[in-house]
């Protein structure tokens, strides 16, 4: 008697799976690093702030949210000390967040950890199969972000 084949899994499945499997490795990584309270929204504020300081509204514009919610982000940052609240030089109502030098340090670290996990696919899979992963997940992120500001989208294309 032969089995029926096994159906193919639902590729949204597999993208979730992995993303979450991603997410779950990496808040690991970061924990055993002494970064073991980040929140959901810090990792985009970091590769934003990365770029340079920022105000708050600008944020807020990046994000898609409103300004309160930016604010309440960088507060909570401000307090677990990822970032800092300086005076605008160009403008001295404003103030400019920016990445305190343990921001800095958070962000350099989830950036060696994104590098060497990309490097182990590599070593395992090849860099014409991440290579091709990556141009996939490219076209997929470019139809999913046109809601997105183009600063925001540059961050993942």
């Amino acid at each position: 008697m032969t089995r029926p084949a096994q159906p193919r899994s639902d590729l949204g499945l597999l993208l979730l799976v992995a993303y979450q499997g991603f997410v779950d490795d990496l808040h690991a990584h970061m924990a055993e690093r002494g970064f073991d309270d980040l929140g959901r929204s810090d990792g985009l504020v970091f590769r934003l702030l990365g770029e340079g300081p920022r105000s708050a509204s600008e944020l807020a514009r990046l994000l898609g949210i409103t300004k309160q919610g930016a604010a309440q982000i960088v507060d909570d940052m401000e307090a677990r000390g990822y970032v800092v609240r300086r005076p605008d030089v160009d403008d001295r109502r404003a103030r400019a967040v920016e990445l305190s030098d343990r921001g800095r340090r958070a962000l350099s670290t989830a950036r060696r950890f994104h590098r060497s996990r990309e490097d182990r696919l590599v070593r395992r899979h090849g860099s014409g199969e991440v290579a091709a992963l990556r141009a996939v997940l490219g076209d997929l992120a470019a139809g999913a972000t046109e809601s997105l500001s183009r600063e925001l989208r540059a961050l993942y294309l």
